[in-house]
C-alpha cells in the first residue's frame, strides 16, 4: 500500500471520508480529544502509528477537531476543546448553572450565589412632607393649635416650612369652609413664634407659584386661595406690600396674578373688609374677644349651678378656641375666689379638663399667670384674693393638674418682672385693644381697657402701635386713630407721651416703608393732624425733630408735615384727609352742630342736646360747639346757652382745653361780631368771668385774653 492512509481498515476509511467532507477550516495544533469514546481517537492513534510518519489527507483540516453529537451527526468542536451544539462540553466546565437544593442535607447558606439589592436614597424634603401630612390631618380633627406647634417644632428642619403653609393651604382649599378657617388661624397663631414672616411669605409665594396647577384640580381655586392671601393681610401675617411685589414676579396671565388681584380689588378694597373677612368661613372663632369672654362666663355660672362637670367640658369643647383656654382657667379662679361655696366646683372642673387634655398644660400655666399679674386690682374687690390665690396654687401643683414651673415663674414675677417681658406682654395685650376698637369704635372702652393695664409708662409704645396699625389700613382706621389720639390726649396721654411716641415712629420710618408704601407721606399726616387736633404744639415738631438723627427720613417726613400745616385753609384740609370723624366733611359737622343748638335754644332738653354733641364722634371738634353756643347767646340775648356748656363741661362732654380753644376762637373774631352784635365785647367779658367761676376756663385765660392783641381785619 503506497497511500499515505497506512493501515487503515476499509471501515476506517469510510469514517476518515466523511470527516473529510464535513471539515472546513484547517487548525494549526493538534489536539487530543477531550471525550474519550469519539470516534476520532482512534483515528489519531493510527496516525501515531504510521510510518510515513505523515497525515492522512483531510482535505485541510485537523481529523481530531470533528465531533459526533448524541444525534450521530459530525460537527466542527470549538477552539477552547468546549463542543458545539449537542455535545458534552469540556471536563470541569464551571460557566454552566448549577442549582443549589435547599433540601440536601450538605446544603450551605453560604454556596448561595449573592444578589444586590438596591434601595432608593431618601430626600429630607419628601420625608418631611409626608410627616407634614400627618400633622396637618390631626390638626384638622383635633383643632388643638398648641399640639399641632408642638409637633411642627419637633419636627424640626426649619428651612422646609414653607412647604408646610403651601400643604396646609392646597389641602384646605379642598375642603369645606371649617378647615379652610382652622388652618388660617394655625397660621396667625404659628406666625413669629414657630413660623418667621419670610417663611410664611415665601410660603404664600410658593402658593400663588402653583395656583396653575391647583386650578385644575380645585374649583374655584383662584378665589379661594385669594381669600387666603386677604386673610393673612388682614390677620397682619403678610404686609399689604406683599401684593404689590408679588405681582411684579407673576406674570399677567397666570392664575397667581389673577389671585392677588381679586385679593386687591374684590376683598380688601370692601368697607368693613377686616369683619368681613374673619367672618367668611363662620368658624366658631369669628365672635369678638368679648363675646367669648361672654360665652366662657355664661357656661361656668351655668356650671356652679347645675355641677355637672361632664357637660362644663362638653360646652368648653365646643367652644373651638383651645388658644384661648387660658381665659377659662383665669375666670374659673377668679369664680372661685368670688363664690366660695364654688371653689370647690372650679377645681374639680380644671382638674378634670386638665386630665382629659382638654386644658393643655401651657394654657393652665397661662391663665394662672394671667391672674397672678391682676391680683392686685382683684383685691379692691375681693380682700382675701392673694391668699385664696396662694393656697390654691401648691394645691393644684400636688394634685398634677398645674406645671410645678408656675411656682418660679410667678415668684419672679412677684419680685418684679423684666422689662423685657412686661413689654412684650404689654404689647400683646394693646394690639388686641386696638383691634377691638377699630371694629366697635368705642373709645370710652378702650381707654377703660387702657387703665386697666395700668402701664401707663408704656404709653409712647401704644402710640407707636396704633399709627403703624392704622398705617396698614383704610382711610376709616386713619381718621379712627386721629380721633382716638385726641381722645387719648385729653383723658391720660401727656403731651411728653405724644411726643415720645412720634420720636419713636419717626426712628422706624424706614424700617416701615419697606412693608408699607408711601409710609413717610402718611405719618406727615398724622403729625399735620396732631397739631391741627391741639394733640401737638407746633412747637413739639421742632423738640420731635431735635431727638431724630438729621439725615434720617423721619427729619424729612417733619418737614412734610410743617409744610402741610402752613398750607392755606390747612386746617380744614387736614380735618378732611381722612373723612372726617364719622366721614362728614368740616362744614357737615357744622352744620349739625348749628342744628342741635337751635334746637335746644328753642326748647330742647339738656340731655338730649348732650346726648346729639356725644353723637357726633368728634371730641377734637368740640371747641366749635363752644363757640356757637357763645355766639348764639350773644345773638338770642338768652343764657340758656351758658346753662348747656356748664352740663357739658361737668359730664367730661366738654374738656377745658376745648373750652379754652372755643372761646380764643370767639375772642380772635370780637372785632367783626360786633358789627352784628354792638356789645359783644362787654358779654364775652361775661360769659368768660362766669366760665373762670365755674371752673370751665384757667384764670389765666382772662390776662391772656385781655393781652392779645387785636386780629387785624382785612379791609
Amino acid at each position: 500500500m503506497a497511500s499515505g492512509e497506512g493501515f487503515l481498515t476499509d471501515k476506517q476509511r469510510e469514517v476518515l471520508k466523511i470527516a473529510s467532507q464535513n471539515a472546513e477550516t484547517p487548525l494549526p495544533s493538534p489536539r487530543l480529544s477531550s471525550s474519550p469514546k469519539s470516534p476520532t481517537s482512534l483515528l489519531s492513534d493510527h496516525q501515531l502509528k504510521d510510518p510515513a510518519g505523515g497525515k492522512a489527507p483531510t482535505c485541510g483540516v485537523g481529523v481530531r477537531h470533528v465531533r459526533r453529537s448524541h444525534s450521530g451527526k459530525f460537527v466542527r468542536v470549538k477552539k477552547d476543546g468546549a463542543g458545539g451544539k449537542g455535545t458534552w462540553g469540556k471536563l470541569l466546565d464551571t460557566d454552566r448553572e448549577s442549582h443549589i437544593d435547599r433540601n440536601d442535607p450538605n446544603y450551605d447558606s453560604g454556596e448561595e450565589p449573592y444578589q444586590l439589592v438596591g434601595s432608593t436614597i431618601s430626600d429630607p424634603l419628601d420625608e418631611y412632607k409626608k410627616a407634614v401630612v400627618s400633622i396637618i390631618e390631626e390638626y384638622f380633627s383635633t383643632s388643638d393649635v398648641e399640639l399641632a406647634a408642638s409637633d411642627l417644632k419637633d419636627l424640626g428642619s426649619s428651612e422646609f416650612r414653607p412647604y408646610f403653609i403651601k400643604r396646609l393651604v392646597s389641602i384646605a382649599m379642598d375642603r369645606h369652609d371649617k378647615e379652610k378657617e382652622m388652618a388660617s388661624v394655625l397660621l396667625s397663631s404659628l406666625y413669629a413664634d414657630v413660623i418667621s414672616p419670610n417663611q410664611i411669605r415665601d410660603g404664600f409665594v410658593m402658593l400663588l407659584d402653583a395656583a396653575d396647577d391647583l386650578a385644575v384640580d380645585i374649583l374655584d381655586a383662584v378665589n379661594i386661595l385669594a381669600l387666603f392671601v386677604a386673610r393673612a393681610v388682614v390677620d397682619e401675617i403678610l404686609p399689604p406690600a406683599f401684593l404689590t411685589r408679588a405681582k411684579k414676579t407673576l406674570p399677567e396671565s397666570s392664575k397667581g396674578y389673577q389671585v392677588l388681584q381679586t385679593a386687591e380689588k374684590s376683598y380688601l378694597s370692601a368697607p368693613h373688609h377686616a369683619e368681613l373677612l374673619e367672618r367668611r368661613w363662620g368658624g366658631s372663632i369669628h365672635v369678638t374677644v368679648e363675646e367669648m369672654k361672654k360665652k366662657i362666663a355664661d357656661l361656668l355660672r351655668e356650671y356652679v349651678e347645675s355641677g355637672d362637670t361632664f357637660e362644663a367640658c362638653r360646652c368648653i369643647r365646643e367652644l373651638g378656641v383651645s388658644f384661648f383656654h387660658h381665659e377659662v382657667v383665669k375666670r374659673a379662679l377668679v369664680l372661685a375666689m368670688e363664690i366660695q361655696a364654688a371653689e370647690l366646683l372650679m377645681l374639680k372642673l380644671l382638674k378634670e379638663a386638665a386630665e382629659e387634655g382638654l386644658i393643655s398644660s401651657s394654657q393652665m400655666v397661662k391663665g394662672f399667670a394671667r391672674l397672678a399679674e391682676s391680683l392686685d386690682d382683684l383685691a379692691l374687690d375681693i380682700p382675701s384674693a392673694k391668699t385664696l390665690f396662694q393656697s390654691i396654687v401648691p394645691k393644684a401643683i400636688s394634685e398634677g393638674w398645674l406645671d410645678a414651673s408656675f411656682t418660679k415663674s410667678s415668684c419672679e414675677d412677684g419680685e418684679g418682672q423684666s422689662e423685657e417681658k412686661r413689654l412684650r406682654r404689654y404689647k400683646e395685650e394693646v394690639v388686641t385693644i386696638i383691634h377691638e376698637y377699630f371694629l366697635s369704635d368705642d373709645i370710652p372702652e378702650l381707654i377703660r381697657s387702657l387703665e386697666d393695664l395700668g402701664l401707663p409708662e408704656f404709653n409712647p409704645i401704644f402710640l407707636k402701635k396704633l399709627v403703624t396699625l392704622a398705617l396698614d389700613r383704610k382711610n376709616r382706621e386713619k381718621e379712627m386713630a386721629s380721633v382716638l389720639l385726641s381722645a387719648l390726649h385729653i383723658e391720660i396721654f401727656s403731651t411728653e407721651d405724644i411726643v415720645n411716641g412720634f420720636v419713636m415712629l419717626l426712628e422706624s420710618a424706614e424700617d416701615t416703608a419697606l412693608d408699607i408704601l408711601d409710609a413717610s407721606t402718611e405719618l406727615a399726616l398724622f403729625l399735620a393732624r396732631a397739631v391741627i387736633d391741639d394733640v401737638l404744639a407746633p412747637l413739639n415738631l421742632d423738640e420731635i425733630a431735635s431727638k431724630l438723627s438729621p439725615n434720617c427720613s423721619g427729619s424729612e417726613t417733619i418737614r412734610m408735615a410743617r409744610s402741610l400745616i402752613t398750607a392755606r385753609h390747612a386746617g380744614e384740609r387736614l380735618l378732611r384727609c381722612w373723612g372726617g370723624g364719622t366721614g362728614w366733611a368740616v362744614e357737615d359737622a357744622k352744620d349739625k352742630i348749628m342744628k342741635l343748638l337751635e334746637e335746644y335754644e328753642s326748647g330742647g332738653v339738656v340731655a338730649e342736646a348732650c346726648q346729639c354733641i356725644r353723637d357726633l364722634g368728634m371730641p377734637f371738634f368740640n371747641h366749635e360747639v363752644v363757640k356757637k353756643a357763645l355766639v348764639m347767646a350773644m345773638e338770642k340775648k338768652n343764657d340758656r346757652m351758658l346753662n348747656l356748656l356748664q352740663v357739658c363741661f361737668d359730664e367730661g362732654l366738654i374738656t377745658i382745653n376745648q373750652m379754652s380753644k372755643g372761646f380764643t376762637r370767639v375772642k380772635d373774631g370780637l372785632d367783626d361780631l360786633a358789627l352784628d352784635i354792638p356789645n359783644a365785647k362787654d358779654k364775652f367779658s361775661f360769659y368768660m368771668e362766669y366760665a373762670q367761676k365755674k371752673g370751665w376756663l384757667l384764670t389765666s385765660f382772662g390776662s391772656s385774653a385781655v393781652e392779645a392783641p387785636p386780629i387785624a381785619t382785612a379791609s
